[in-house]
C-alpha cells in the first residue's frame, strides 16, 4: 500500500493540462504539496492556483533544483510527465528527432541525476515516468515519438532494477489514447488507432494511484495493452504483420 502523501513534496512536469494536470490534482487531493511545471507559465500558474500548489514554469530538464527549493528542499515524488508527440518517419528533420530525444528521454535522465543522490542518502524516493503504450509497442506515423518513448521506458526500467533495493520506487505509465491536446495533434493516425479507446486524463491518474498502492512498476491504464505486449514478445512476426496491416489501412485513408 502506498504510504501517505500528506505533506509530501511532489513535482509534476508538463502539468499545464492533460495528464500532468490530472496528476497534480490527484496528488494535491491526497494532501501533497505540489509543484506544477510547464513551459507555458500561464498554464502552470492556473493549475497551481487551482490545486493550491506552486508554479515553477520552464524547461522540465532544468527545474529540479528550483522545484526542490520551492518545496523546502525535498522532493519525495517526481513525475516526469512532459513529453513531445513528434510524428514523422525516418525522414523527419534531425532537429525533430533531437527535440524528441531531449524531452522524452534526457529530461528524465537529468531529473534522476539531480534527485538520486539525496534519495539514495535517505533511502526513499519515487520516480513516475509518463511513457506511453508506444514505448511498449509502437505508433504508426510517429517514428521519433515511438523510438524515444521506448527509450523512456528503458530508462525507467533501468532505474527500477538498479535502485529498488535502496528504497527507490519507479513507475512507468503506458496508456494508449488519452483525450488531451497531444491526442488531437496526432491527426488521422490517432483517429484510427487511439481515439476509439481513448480515456480521460483522470483515468490515468487513477491507474497510477492503484499501481502505487500495489507497488507495481508497469501501469497500464488500458489493460488490453498487456496482451498486445505479450503478443509482441511471443510472436513478433505475427505482431508486426498485424501492425503493418494497420499501417496499410492508415495509408489508404491518406490517399
Amino acid at each position: 500500500m502506498v504510504e501517505t502523501l500528506q505533506d509530501k513534496g511532489v513535482v509534476v512536469t508538463g502539468a499545464g493540462g492533460g495528464i500532468g494536470a490530472a496528476l497534480a490534482r490527484r496528488f494535491a487531493a491526497e494532501g501533497a504539496r505540489v509543484v506544477v511545471n510547464d513551459l507555458d507559465a500561464a498554464k502552470a500558474k492556473a493549475v497551481a492556483d487551482e490545486v493550491g500548489g506552486i508554479a515553477v514554469p520552464g524547461d522540465a530538464s532544468l527545474i529540479v533544483r528550483e522545484a526542490a527549493d520551492a518545496l523546502g528542499g525535498a522532493v519525495d515524488v517526481y513525475c516526469a510527465n512532459a513529453g513531445l508527440g513528434s510524428g514523422g518517419s525516418e525522414a523527419a528533420p534531425e532537429e525533430v528527432w533531437a527535440a524528441a530525444w531531449d524531452v522524452n528521454v534526457m529530461a528524465h535522465v537529468r531529473a534522476a541525476h539531480a534527485l538520486l543522490p539525496g534519495w539514495l542518502e535517505r533511502g526513499s524516493g519515487r520516480f513516475v515516468s509518463t511513457v506511453s503504450a508506444a514505448g511498449l509497442l509502437t505508433m504508426i506515423g510517429a517514428a521519433p515519438y515511438s523510438v524515444t518513448k521506448h527509450g523512456a521506458y528503458a530508462f525507467a526500467e533501468w532505474l527500477s532494477l538498479t535502485y529498488r533495493h535502496r528504497g527507490i520506487k519507479v513507475h512507468a505509465i503506458c496508456p494508449q489514447g488519452v483525450r488531451t491536446d497531444m491526442l488531437a495533434a496526432t491527426g488521422s493516425a490517432g483517429d484510427l488507432v487511439l481515439a476509439p479507446t481513448a480515456i480521460e486524463p483522470d483515468d490515468v491518474a487513477n491507474a497510477l494511484f492503484a499501481g502505487m498502492a500495489e507497488d507495481r512498476f508497469l501501469i497500464l491504464p488500458h489493460p488490453e495493452v498487456a496482451a498486445y505486449y505479450q503478443a509482441r514478445a511471443a510472436t513478433p512476426d505475427k505482431w508486426l504483420a498485424g501492425m503493418n496491416h494497420l499501417q496499410q489501412k492508415w495509408e489508404a485513408t491518406e490517399r
